[in-house]
């Protein structure tokens, strides 16, 4: 006898509860800390002076940016203790007006003048920590070590998708009409009916922190505060950028150091 087959649907209470532990959340501040790939010690704060041509004794020549360190000094030092994780704030070039009332107490402990930029440095462990009031000069790093540069990069302005993203563009001739520069086609129809995220497009171009890695040493100078590194580095001249040991050299994180 033929018997036509219905779908059938599980009851919800014919399956067995299971109790389930709760997810771990791994966003805590010191699982980051374990995560991160710290350096050892602090690095410097610098002023992009601008490039110069780089001759060695064998008669090469090659780009180099000239970078100045000037009254870089430690301001703060923070432990994981009290702060969460390990650091040493640094602070460069005298600043003599403009002055926030707020700031002034944090100088006057460390017995340093008020800087123009600080930065922090976050750093592996508390034994990278230097007194409150040291001096950093330009040997603080050595010839022909690899160093990363952080920087802001140059602001363009809002720039079109061949500038941007070096789309090639349209057609010249054959049908185009004044859109020769333009992107083309940015999304489906019916499916998905919209722009997806993240879809290259114009827009402001530049003006974002960037990072070069392995810079090397060229030319060091404590008392001048000169400090010359091989390549370019981002930003334009007079711009701030912190300069730290090569982080794929030095840098490691703690759950790696456990491990060995």
């Amino acid at each position: 006898m033929f018997k036509r087959g219905a779908a059938q649907i599980t009851s919800l209470h014919a399956i067995p509860s299971i109790r389930t532990s709760p997810p771990v959340k791994n966003h805590s501040l010191e699982a980051s800390n374990l995560r991160k790939r710290l350096l050892e010690r602090c690095g410097l704060l610098g002023v992009k002076r601008g490039m110069i041509t780089w001759y060695t004794d064998k008669g090469e020549q090659f780009g180099a940016t000239v970078i100045e360190i000037d009254s870089c000094e430690v301001i703060e030092n923070k432990i994981a203790e009290n702060d969460g994780y390990d650091s040493v704030t640094l602070g460069h070039i005298d600043k003599l007006k403009n002055l926030s009332p707020k700031v002034l107490p944090k100088f006057e402990k460390a017995g340093v003048s008020p800087k123009a930029n600080i930065g922090e440095f976050r750093i592996r462990g508390n034994e990278g920590h230097i007194p409150e009031g040291t001096e950093l000069r330009a040997d603080h790093f050595k010839i022909g070590q690899l160093v990363d540069v952080r920087g802001v990069t140059k602001g363009k302005g809002f720039a079109g998708v061949m500038k941007r993203h070096g789309f090639k563009g349209l057609k010249a001739t054959h049908g185009v009409s004044k859109a020769h520069r333009s992107a083309g086609s940015t999304g489906a129809g019916q499916d998905p009916g919209r722009v997806l995220p993240g879809k290259k497009m114009a827009g402001r171009m530049g003006g974002q922190h960037c990072t070069v890695n392995n810079n090397e040493v060229l030319h060091v100078d404590g008392e001048a505060g000169i400090l010359i590194l091989k390549g370019q580095v981002p930003g334009p001249n007079k711009s701030f950028v912190k300069i730290t040991d090569a982080k794929k050299l030095f840098g490691h994180s703690l759950i790696s150091l456990n491990k060995d």
